[in-house]
């Protein structure tokens, strides 16, 4: 009876086993063959359920593991297969969620007609697309008809889901394979796009009380009290969250769990209120039980109004459980409410763990409830202690999840938490409540709601303008989490507990981790997965330069902001030294500005002709040297007139480990310049292969005159120009280099040490099963 009480089977201690059995699956390789893993699932749910006693938690541990390798399988194998890659299909969907209208395009989600007629792949599938504008024709373009809850016929082209691969950036094929999107893509013929059914359900709902709030709240905080009422947040630019992260107040900006609550709590007092008027349903129902019943109606409908986004789904199961044990008349502690909502989220879906939200969410209680177990009492005290728990035992999960910690967010959060939680987000969910009743009413409520932010928003614009506000952080060690958090549980261990200032000590692997520089004489070369373009990273032991910056879009994606300066932190930059422009070309300059931004270097240099306010003219025969690194132009020589391509700026490296050569986009002609005007500047043991692998690059004599031991490509995977050529990458091979290619391996990172030629890719230092079939 004891071992049965010890470790009951719904328990904490369950709980954490069915986690740590999904997270250990989600950490591997690859995956366990479907049948194994349900033969697991068997004996894991019959060990867990039968077995007395502690090693009931062995089975959790084996259930949670077999459970989340069936549905990251199921995940994946549902997924566009190889052989219809960049095909066209014709299909019938419901646009589900909301539409992002961008400048130049429209993103919004599909989820396919189980049509009989659509290949089995496509039928039911949820498919991630975006409605380009027309660049290229004068007929007005229909992407501004897509509303939410819309059905429509469309012609698109699709691929499996897709992303870039580099320190610190955000792993899309993760996100898809949770989200269990099959396929991304684009409109592909605007005039066979077809409207069959108007908008109708809780997004087109969604959608038309968005619309309103924007015109009763015309001002810039329109965009918030949409974000705060309906989890609306399409209005937010970079921009926005940028200062939001500075802040540490994004988990208050869009619908979280919180605000489910309050609105739980209100239908709770309003369902007593009903029984106490009514005494007589009271012989039918207690009022208790109503009132918890009604607490669940409230947040399940106010979860629809926030289109069912994760962090209400997870407050939802926990007043469900609540409620639950309410109904039966079984008294639950919050930490076996905590626990019950862990195991009905990883039973329903075992790949939210891959959602920083349920990390912050579980962690945030979790250290509450050990903190501060009797809070309540004193409610000041208790609200500064929960902001010092909060920040303190967060921060670990919050940098290696982010990458990055705010400085000014215990202090924003002093102010934001009371004023935004019980003034403005009221405010917000009262119009939004009004609103619904009848369209209009709420408009007074959100005007109040906007003045409210207006008020405080100012503080929190000049707190998150600071310098010091933002601390980014390298990637950290493997070890730097385990040991940040049990410096937290020390640190918050009761007063009188002996050595904490020794605890510090342990914080240092995560905030201060070592960059792994260069040694002098040595030097690093990282080229960033950008896409279809370029942009490389040069690191000797006190210097860093950029050579190139990434592809943009006008008015849309910009490799600058999302992959290169991302990177760059990641990787412990923290200054630029020098930026090198290969050329003027947009794949190339693109991201410029932005890195410029984050990282003001103090020179830029770029060939002559290439129209950059600030910059200098990369000439042949100029160089400087760094730890001692040489660094030296070989093209493009003085006078050359500016041809694109064939003026990019040709950089050599020289340390005494080795040489790298860096072409940017030259062509045949200034290949053979090169091979003919200074041979004995050309041989190398890294070479870029130039103009991304173009067939009228890498002719015979240039691999013959640079003949390197590592040749890397920098391309799009799937890019239109067939980018590298096959016969340009056999061509490198025959000449005894290894190619190593961004669209397979993602960023390659390449030192020159007494050592050796070392290389990596980003791909296979991170494994995991959701790209490893495809990409190795």
């Amino acid at each position: 009876m004891t071992a049965m009480i010890a470790a009951p089977p719904l328990g904490v201690g369950a709980a954490a086993a069915l986690v740590a059995g999904a997270l250990a699956c989600l950490r591997l390789p690859a995956l366990p063959p479907a049948a194994l893993l349900a033969v697991l699932l068997l004996i894991g749910l019959a060990a867990w359920w039968r077995i007395r006693g502690r090693w009931r938690w062995a089975g959790a541990l084996l259930a949670g593991f077999a459970l989340c390798g069936l549905h990251a399988a199921a995940s994946l194998g549902a997924q566009l297969p190889a052989a219809h890659e960049r095909g066209d299909f014709t299909v019938t969907g419901r646009v589900t969620g909301l539409p992002e209208v961008e400048t130049r395009r429209t993103r919004f989600q599909l989820r396919v007609d189980d049509d009989p007629a659509l290949p089995e792949f496509l039928r039911g599938a949820r498919l991630r697309l975006s409605w380009y504008e027309n660049e290229w024709s004068d007929e007005p373009t229909r992407r501004h008809e897509l509303k939410p809850g819309a059905e429509w016929r469309l012609q698109l082209r699709l691929r499996a889901p897709r992303g870039l691969r580099n320190p610190g950036s955000f792993d899309s094929e993760r996100h898809a394979m949770a989200a269990r999107i099959a396929a991304t893509g684009y409109v592909r013929e605007q005039a066979a796009a077809e409207q069959l059914r108007p908008p109708r359900g809780i997004d087109a709902w969604r959608d038309g009380i968005a619309t309103r709030i924007g015109v009763a709240v015309p001002g810039e905080s329109s965009r918030y009290v949409r974000a705060l009422a309906l989890g609306d947040t399409r209005g937010l630019e970079d921009a926005d969250w940028e200062l939001l992260r500075a802040t540490g107040l994004t988990h208050l900006i869009a619908i979280s769990g919180f605000h489910v609550g309050l609105v739980a709590g209100f239908f709770a007092l309003l369902g007593a209120a009903l029984w106490r008027l009514f005494p007589a349903l009271c012989m039918r129902i207690p009022r208790p039980q109503a009132a918890a019943a009604a607490a669940f109606l409230g947040a399940l409908g106010y979860a629809a109004v926030a289109g069912f986004a994760l962090p209400t789904v997870r407050t939802v199961l926990m007043i469900a459980v609540s409620v639950a044990a309410r109904l039966w008349r079984r008294p639950l502690r919050i930490s076996e409410s905590l626990a019950l909502a862990a195991v009905a989220i990883v039973l329903v879906d075992p790949l939210a763990l891959l959602s920083a939200g349920f990390w912050l969410s579980f962690g945030g209680v979790a250290w509450l409830l050990w903190c501060l177990p009797q809070a309540g009492r004193r409610p000041l005290r208790d609200f500064l202690s929960a902001q010092w728990v909060a920040t303190l035992g967060l921060l670990p999960l919050s940098a290696i999840l982010f990458g990055q910690a705010s400085l000014a967010g215990p202090l924003a959060n002093l102010v934001a938490i009371p004023w935004w939680s019980l003034l403005v987000v009221p405010l917000s969910l009262v119009g939004t409540a009004l609103d619904g009743l009848h369209a209009g009413w709420g408009s007074g409520a959100w005007r109040l709601a906007a003045a409210a932010f207006d008020l405080s928003w100012p503080l929190f614009d000049r707190l998150g303008g600071s310098p010091l506000a933002l601390w980014w952080l390298p990637e950290p060690p493997w070890f730097a989490l385990p040991m940040a958090m049990l410096a937290a549980f020390w640190l918050l261990l009761p007063r009188g507990v002996p050595g904490k200032a020794l605890a510090l000590l342990l914080w240092l692997p995560l905030l201060w981790p070592d960059r792994g520089l260069p040694r002098p004489g040595e030097v690093e070369l990282v080229v960033l997965d950008v896409g279809q373009g370029s942009a490389l990273l040069l690191r000797t032991a006190g210097h860093a330069m950029l050579y190139d910056m990434g592809p943009a879009i006008r008015d849309g994606y910009d490799a600058g902001e999302r992959a290169v300066v991302p990177a760059l932190h990641a990787l412990g930059v923290r200054r630029l030294d020098m930026l090198v422009l290969s050329h003027g070309d947009a794949d190339h300059a693109g991201g410029l500005d932005a890195v410029r931004r984050r990282f003001p270097a103090r020179r830029l240099l770029a060939p002559e002709g290439v129209d950059i306010e600030g910059a200098s003219e990369c000439m042949a025969g100029s160089g400087w040297q760094r730890d001692g690194v040489r660094f030296r132009f070989l093209h493009p020589p003085l006078h050359f007139p500016y041809l694109g391509n064939e003026s990019s700026c040709v950089l050599r490296i020289e340390s005494a480990h080795g040489t790298i050569l860096l072409p940017g986009d030259i062509g045949e002609a200034i290949e053979q310049r090169l091979v003919g005007r200074g041979p004995e500047d050309l041989p190398a043991d890294v070479v870029l292969v130039p103009h991304h692998g173009s067939r009228h690059s890498s002719t015979a004599g240039f691999v013959a005159a640079t003949s390197p031991r590592l040749a890397l490509v920098s391309a799009g995977h799937g890019n239109r120009f067939g980018h590298p050529d096959p016969q340009v990458v056999a061509r490198w091979q025959a000449g005894g280099a290894e190619v190593l290619e961004t669209p397979a391996g993602g960023a390659v990172r390449v030192r020159l040490t007494e050592d050796g030629v070392v290389a990596e890719t980003e791909r296979l230092r991170r494994v995991r099963f959701w790209d490893s079939g495809r990409f190795r």
